[in-house]
């Protein structure tokens, strides 16, 4: 197979990603992450299999059963192995939201670093690690208040 092929079909999984998160899936959302280890900033940390979504679940805050949030992914870069069967990605995400209360606006900016692996001929996640750059109003979004991105940068840096 081509290796631009699988650089989409890599592509493709993260936006499935962003696709499930706005539709407010969260068992698409965390299906994704079934055979990944998913590190969040402190205070949650690495968490996999059902934590994943119960995680999502739980801090998600929906409006008629929706998030009213767009997930941008930006800026992928993606390191393919020798073989095709793993690959590291970087990439960048922008989070809008628009609620009643509230105008549309950007509220989170960061990155992800993911590796994945080609298992039986299809993409999925291994491993992800959530990093917060900017944080804008993010009382709409989350149920659990996320720290101003300085300080996750303090202790980001720290480890």
């Amino acid at each position: 197979m081509d290796p631009s092929s699988h650089e989409q079909q890599i592509r493709n999984l993260l936006y499935r990603y962003m696709e499930a998160t706005d539709n407010g899936d969260f068992d698409a959302r965390a299906k994704l992450f079934e055979h990944a280890v998913v590190r969040f900033p402190e205070p949650l940390g690495a968490i996999s299999g059902a934590a994943v979504a119960e995680s999502f679940r739980s801090r998600q805050r929906l409006y008629d059963g929706i998030p009213r949030t767009a997930h941008l992914c930006l800026n992928v870069i993606i390191d393919l192995d020798e073989t095709a069967t793993s690959a590291e990605v970087r990439s960048r995400y922008l989070v809008l939201q628009e609620t009643p209360d509230l105008p549309l606006q950007p509220i989170i900016v960061g990155r992800y670093h993911d590796r994945v692996e080609r298992v039986d001929g299809k993409w999925r996640f291994a491993e992800r690690q959530f990093i917060i750059d900017l944080v804008g109003e993010m009382s709409a979004h989350q149920n659990a208040w996320v720290p101003p991105a300085a300080t996750l940068r303090d202790r980001q840096n720290a480890d």
